[in-house]
């Protein structure tokens, strides 16, 4: 047997959206734009989902994305972490 080795060492993109909101298709648009892929969570169909989301992030609001354990928040706040050069680094696995 061969040990088991990981596709990639990228973290896994998570975004909690609902489906009529405009900054969750612009999150998932740029998030493509970069080569990404990611985990669509729709909040708007599934209330535990919803609950969970609002516990580990303190916000009703969608989207809230995760990239790996770390909590990006919403589109401007992914948007703000690009402009200030710290999202690429998050994508890649290090520290934002």
């Amino acid at each position: 047997m061969f040990p088991e080795t990981p596709l990639s060492d990228t973290p896994a993109i998570t975004i909690y959206t609902t489906a009529i909101c405009p900054y969750c298709v612009a999150a998932k648009n740029f998030l493509k734009s970069k080569g990404q892929a990611w985990t669509e969570v729709r909040v708007d169909l599934d209330a535990d989902e919803r609950n969970r989301m609002v516990a580990s992030t303190g916000r009703t609001s969608v989207p809230q994305i995760f990239i790996g354990a770390t909590h990006v928040g919403g589109y401007d706040d992914m948007m703000a972490l690009h402009r200030a050069g710290k999202l690429q680094p998050l994508l890649d696995g290090g520290a934002a």
